[in-house]
C-alpha cells in the first residue's frame, strides 16, 4: 500500500481546522500532520514537517497566505498548495495562483470534492476551474504580455503545455504523447525555461492566458 498524503493544514479558524482534519483522518490514504493559525506558523510547519499537501487559506491576520505561498517557493520547500478559503473575488484568486498555488478550492466544496482535490493535486494535477481560468483571462486582458515568447517553443513542446493546462500529470502526459516519464520531465523543465516561468502551474496560467487549451 502507498505511502498516505501528509497533509498540513493552515487557517486562522480553529473550527475550520478541526472540520478538515475530522474529515480527512477518515479517509485512508490521507494523513494530517499538522496544523497551523497564520502563515508564518505555517511556513515555519511545512519546513519542519515537509509535507505533501498545504491546505492554506489566503486572508489570515499577520502573514496571509499569498505571502506564505511566495515564502515557501521561495524557500524551495517541495510541498504543493492548494488553497482553500472562502473569497472569491479575481483580486484574491489571481495573486494566489501566481504566487504558486497549484489549485483552488471554496470552503463550501463538497468533502468528497477535497479529498478528490488532495489527491488530484499530490499526483500533480494543475487545478484551474472555469471560473478561476476566466479571472485570468479577465486579469490579462489586452495586455498580451509574454505572447511573442511562445514562438521559442518547439512543436512538442507547445503539446505538452497544452496538455500541462488539461491539468494532466506528467505519468499522463506520457502515455498521451507515448513518451517516457523523463522525456517529458525534459520536455517541462525546457519549457519553464524558455518562458522564464517558475512551475508548472505558472505554465498552466501562460497556456490559458494565450489561448493554448482545447
Amino acid at each position: 500500500m502507498a505511502d498516505p498524503i501528509r497533509v498540513l493544514i493552515v487557517d486562522d479558524h480553529q473550527v475550520v481546522r478541526r472540520g478538515l482534519r475530522t474529515f480527512l483522518e477518515v479517509q485512508d490514504d490521507i494523513e494530517v500532520v499538522g496544523e497551523a493559525a497564520d502563515g508564518d506558523e505555517g511556513v515555519a510547519r511545512a519546513e519542519e514537517l515537509r509535507p505533501d499537501i498545504v491546505l492554506m487559506d489566503v486572508k489570515m491576520p499577520g502573514t496571509d497566505g499569498i505571502e506564505a505561498l511566495k515564502e515557501l517557493r521561495r524557500l524551495q520547500n517541495p510541498a504543493r498548495i492548494l488553497v482553500v478559503t472562502s473569497f472569491t473575488e479575481q483580486r484574491t484568486v489571481v495573486p494566489a495562483l501566481r504566487a504558486g498555488a497549484a489549485g483552488y478550492v471554496y470552503k463550501d466544496v463538497d468533502p468528497d470534492a477535497l479529498a478528490g482535490a488532495i489527491r488530484s493535486v499530490h499526483a500533480g494535477h494543475v487545478l484551474l476551474q472555469p471560473e478561476v481560468a476566466g479571472a485570468l483571462l479577465s486579469d490579462e486582458a489586452g495586455s498580451g504580455a509574454g505572447a511573442g515568447r511562445g514562438s521559442v517553443l518547439t512543436e512538442r513542446e507547445r503539446e505538452v503545455l497544452e496538455l500541462i493546462a488539461d491539468g494532466r500529470s506528467n505519468r499522463e502526459i506520457a502515455r498521451v504523447l507515448v513518451l517516457s516519464e523523463k522525456t517529458v520531465k525534459t520536455h517541462v523543465s525546457n519549457i519553464l525555461m524558455k518562458l522564464d516561468l517558475a512551475d508548472r502551474t505558472q505554465a498552466a496560467l501562460w497556456a490559458v492566458r494565450h489561448g493554448l487549451t482545447s
